[in-house]
């Protein structure tokens, strides 16, 4: 990856992704181009300078000569921040997709004391198994009690689960108006690296379909308010809401863990590293660990967000 030299000629730097390589290379005749996408990573537009001696035709002048990112084909890094257009002239807010660690319906929404949503990847992980009297799991504490920010990737019935909200992150406008149809998201895309998890669904803990997977390992996922996972968020009030405005859709969800992570420590010790964690005897115990990010992006308007995630594994007291 490199940068191009933007301060002459307009430059258009074009490539496929690699899993849109793949399907040309297939040779089948299915390949073909119905979306595209632009972004602007590269560009600081406070460099907009309004106080130029020269005029208005040099305020982005230096906007316009900053030297851009070139084109690359691996799609989990590339355009994080994706152009979008609005017909309305009017509009002076946009939506933003939040992580709402306030609400406790269906389950408990709420990130671990740590930093991230803590994935349990197995059973003894979890709750010692079947063991009752075990002492080893971190999924509950010394009084029985579930720890927020633990999420069951064996058991996914139980334990914790991820909610993001969408909408009008401003207190300018009540929560009670109508989010413009514009700028409401029906549908997210979810990203996950494939050897590690799986997206289920957050009220029955069933792993959903998938999309496809790169050859980076990262699974895309597509939900819709027509599934189980999205649904429109009729709240009105603040109690358990982390959007201030117009409020558009929800989407919320469980993470699984791999066969790989279960039933081996081959990619936590190739991955990963190892800590303590409080455990269900008040003491701690030392887990494998692997950090992760799940990104969640709408497919309306391209905002995105990163989801810390941290994959976790019983080693020893």
């Amino acid at each position: 990856m490199g940068f191009l030299d933007n301060s002459g000629d307009i430059i258009l730097d074009a490539v496929l992704t690699d899993h849109g390589r793949k399907v040309l290379a297939k040779g089948n005749g299915d390949f073909e181009i119905t979306k595209f996408a632009l972004g602007d990573e590269e560009i600081d537009y406070s460099l907009y300078d309004t106080t130029n001696v020269n005029g208005s035709a040099y305020y982005d002048l230096e906007i316009l000569q900053t030297p851009i990112l070139e084109a690359f084909t691996d799609n989990a890094i590339s355009m994080k921040s994706k152009l979008v257009t609005f017909d309305s002239l009017e509009l002076l807010y946009l939506p933003v997709v939040k992580i709402n660690q306030l609400s406790s319906s269906p389950s408990n929404t709420k990130m671990h004391t740590s930093g991230s949503f803590i994935v349990a990847v197995d059973s003894t992980t979890e709750n010692d198994g079947t063991n009752a009297n075990g002492t080893n799991g971190i999924g509950y504490d010394s009084v029985g009690n579930p720890v927020p920010g633990i999420l069951f990737g064996s058991t996914t019935s139980q334990g914790g689960s991820v909610l993001v909200d969408q909408g009008l992150d401003t207190a300018a406008k009540a929560p009670s108006e109508t989010l413009d149809p514009s700028l409401y998201e029906s549908s997210y895309t979810i990203q996950i690296d494939s050897r590690l998890g799986k997206i289920s669904n957050a009220t029955t803990g069933i792993s959903i379909s998938s999309d496809y997977t790169d050859d980076d390992f990262i699974e895309y996922y597509t939900v819709t308010t027509d599934d189980a996972l999205a649904y429109n968020n009729t709240a009105t009030d603040q109690a358990g809401q982390v959007i201030q405005g117009p409020r558009g859709s929800s989407m919320n969800f469980k993470i699984s863990s791999t066969d790989n992570l279960r039933d081996s420590n081959y990619l936590f010790e190739q991955l990963g590293s190892t800590s303590r964690l409080d455990n269900k005897a008040g003491t701690s115990s030392q887990v494998y660990h692997i950090d992760t990010l799940v990104r969640v992006t709408g497919i309306n308007t391209g905002y995105t967000i990163d989801i810390p995630v941290r994959f976790v594994k019983f080693k020893s007291l």
